[in-house]
């Protein structure tokens, strides 16, 4: 059996099949999970603990998480060559949230630890909530 270069397999392809792949390619990069974004950035953990000063088994669990500090997220982001923006998505609009901005650390303008935390379930789970 032979093998053909995608780029031949894609040229062959109708306008509108590319055009609904390439939607779903960018539909699949919307959400990607910590570990397959450092490997697409091509680092180790190795080299992430080093830029962390956290051993690699730390960074291990970090990208096993499913729950952390924003500041924790903020220093992996950065630590693989990124800066970490987080918005608000309403019908009417997105809106970006600058409360964590200062320093690494949260303004205490709400008491409560939720506040500080990203909660990837819970969004989903209000993302399919309002459509």
């Amino acid at each position: 059996m032979s093998t053909k270069p995608f780029q031949e397999l894609r040229d062959k392809m109708k306008p509108e099949a590319r055009k609904a792949a390439e939607k779903l390619t960018l539909k699949f990069l919307e959400d990607i999970h910590l570990n397959q974004l450092r490997q697409a950035r091509k680092l180790s953990q190795e080299q992430v603990s080093s830029k962390l000063k956290i051993k690699q088994a730390s960074v291990s669990k970090l990208e096993r998480q499913a729950d952390m500090y924003v500041s924790t997220l903020r220093h992996y982001i950065k630590a693989i060559g990124g800066d970490l923006v987080i918005t608000a998505k309403f019908p009417d609009g997105d809106v970006r949230i600058n409360q964590f901005v200062d320093a690494g650390r949260p303004k205490r303008a709400l008491p409560t630890k939720s506040v500080n935390r990203v909660r990837p379930a819970a969004l989903a789970r209000r993302r399919a909530a309002v459509g």
